[in-house]
């Protein structure tokens, strides 16, 4: 009987102990520049996310992949907390930054808001490029 119970621990410790990993890739080339936040607090079994990683100041030209992930001491201390506290780690790469040469200025009429930023919306999907709208 101890060996049963000996192997059905080692199986399910084998089972339960996958790492937890998913990818956003945006379509656009990495420049090599990362921004990386090895333990992302989070907190009851992931049900409390991670705080929001600024990538602002290191990538103005957007983000090119976010991985999040569970590493092994990511997940060691979820089990040690019994999930109450779940970090994890967060990576994102960086892009080229944009050119605002390339940028788009529309000068939104009073009271037409609404169309200027519908308008605005319209050329950056189109062009992929950024639009201000002043008004």
């Amino acid at each position: 009987m101890r060996k049963v119970t000996t192997i059905a621990v080692a199986a399910s410790a084998l089972l339960l102990s996958g790492c937890y990993h998913a990818v956003i890739d945006t379509g656009r080339a990495p420049n090599g520049t990362t921004v990386e936040r090895a333990w992302a607090h989070g907190f009851l079994w992931g049900l409390v996310p991670p705080s929001v990683t600024e990538t602002a100041q290191k990538c103005p030209g957007g983000v090119a992949k976010v991985e999040t992930k569970h590493s092994f001491l990511n997940g060691l201390a979820g089990v040690i907390t019994y999930g109450l506290y779940a970090p994890m780690t967060i990576i994102a790469s960086c892009t080229g930054a944009k050119s605002t040469a390339d940028a788009t200025v529309i000068n939104a009429a009073p009271g037409k808001a609404a169309e200027a930023i519908q308008q605005a919306a319209e050329i950056s999907k189109a062009r992929s490029v950024p639009v201000f709208v002043q008004f």
